[in-house]
């Protein structure tokens, strides 16, 4: 039989509306969550919308999940399950799964009407960079019969997202805080509260990574919130809306092995001097795509805007253009990388809010070491298309930038 936590009983005995959980891999954060739920299930009244950012299918995820754990509580006979609800038998409370944005993850998906959701759970938190849309959510949970209840479950991620300074920063809270303020009940753990369910062999991985890897040891398995990646290049950047009307083209790089495919939509404006990026297709399986699914994803994508592509692959690109692919190959040579990075320094970078990689990539893309200015070579398959189309959309015009190669000195704060 399973043990939770003690730390999990503000579950049961708070009310107040939002319930943060935090902590690292290991911490029974999803298994505690999962059983609170099938309980209040027994209750009368209760509509729960539990979601991820994206969820292509609840009954191949999260529903077996949901099985295996009334399975073990023995409680199978009391429920009906479909293929994106959970309903109770007796009480006629339902547990209804949907993702927020649509499989490809850039567009916001059709959520039905919220009238009479009593709780809302969002998974995976960390994934939703769009703030505007959990409160459009949030405002939309206002049931009268039952206490509303906003649920967040996650492994944090860097201090600059929302979830941060909206319940931890601005509330004076420290990340490692349990209990109760204004009207957040917050819940950390780690696996150290959950070692009894734990097995041997991922205790001692677990020592290992303690040993060997501090850094992924405090994020990874503690649970703390990330400042910036150590010796970070971009500070200059924000998440905040694309603006639809500037000029703007295309930046494409191309995946290998295990790299993505990515195609990165670019605009600048010159008076303010910002850059705006916008990641309209990003693929863990570049490898797998072939000639003619790059050409239909651009076709589909960027129409006959101008794409410009890594040059390294020039063959491909040559093959895209003769299937109709309006696409030229970047400029490339000796120091062209850093002389990149100098042009986007000089700009205040905007990232689209559905960006998820590109924000990853800015967190992450940093100096190899202290001598030179030589970044590291991963955390850029969205930057790399980015510093093609700025450098398409730059030439010739009447913008001057003075800063040059010789001239980039990394801010640097530690090795990667």
């Amino acid at each position: 039989m399973i043990k939770l936590s003690d730390k999990y009983k503000w579950l049961y005995r708070s009310k107040t509306r939002y319930y943060i959980l935090t902590g690292g891999r290991g911490s029974s954060k999803s298994f505690s969550v999962a059983v609170f739920l099938i309980q209040l299930l027994f209750e009368t009244g209760h509509r729960i919308l539990f979601t991820r950012v994206t969820l292509v299918s609840a009954k191949i995820s999260i529903i077996p999940e949901f099985i295996h754990k009334i399975t073990l509580l023995n409680l199978n006979d009391f429920f009906e399950i479909t293929q994106d609800s959970i309903v109770n038998k007796i009480s006629g409370s339902v547990i209804i799964f949907k993702g927020l944005k649509t499989s490809s993850g850039d567009q916001t998906a059709h959520l039905k009407s919220l009238t009479g959701i009593t709780t809302w759970v969002l998974d995976e938190a960390e994934e939703l960079l769009d703030e505007d849309l959990f409160d459009k959510i949030d405002f939309s949970i206002r049931a009268t019969n039952r206490l509303n209840r906003i649920i967040l479950m996650m492994n944090p991620s860097t201090r600059e997202h929302f979830v941060y300074t909206k319940f931890f920063e601005s509330k004076g809270v420290d990340q490692f805080f349990c209990g109760i303020k204004e009207n957040i009940t917050y819940i950390y753990t780690n696996y150290l509260d959950n070692i009894k369910n734990l097995s041997a062999s991922f205790i001692d991985t677990i020592e290992k990574i303690k040993n060997s890897n501090p850094e992924k040891y405090k994020y990874i398995l503690l649970g703390a919130w990330r400042d910036k990646a150590e010796g970070v290049i971009f500070t200059n950047w924000h998440y905040g809306e694309f603006n639809h009307d500037l000029p703007y083209l295309f930046g494409q790089d191309y995946g290998f092995s295990v790299d993505p495919t990515t195609l990165i939509r670019v605009a600048i404006d010159k008076k303010n001097m910002r850059l705006y990026v916008k990641e309209e297709f990003y693929s863990d399986i570049g490898a797998e795509l072939g000639t003619q699914a790059i050409y239909e994803i651009n076709k589909s994508i960027a129409g006959h805007d101008l794409i410009i592509g890594d040059s390294s692959e020039d063959r491909l690109i040559a093959e895209l253009q003769n299937l109709g692919n309006n696409i030229e190959p970047a400029k490339k040579g000796q120091g062209s990388v850093n002389s990149g990075i100098t042009l986007m320094l000089d700009f205040e970078i905007i990232v689209d809010p559905n960006s998820i990689n590109l924000g990853k990539e800015f967190n992450n893309y940093c100096w190899l070491s202290k001598k030179g200015a030589v970044p590291i070579d991963k955390w850029n398959h969205g930057i790399d298309p980015t510093r093609y189309a700025l450098e398409k959309l730059i030439e010739g015009n009447e913008i001057r930038f003075f800063a040059m190669e010789s001239s980039l000195t990394p801010n640097f704060r530690g090795k990667c």
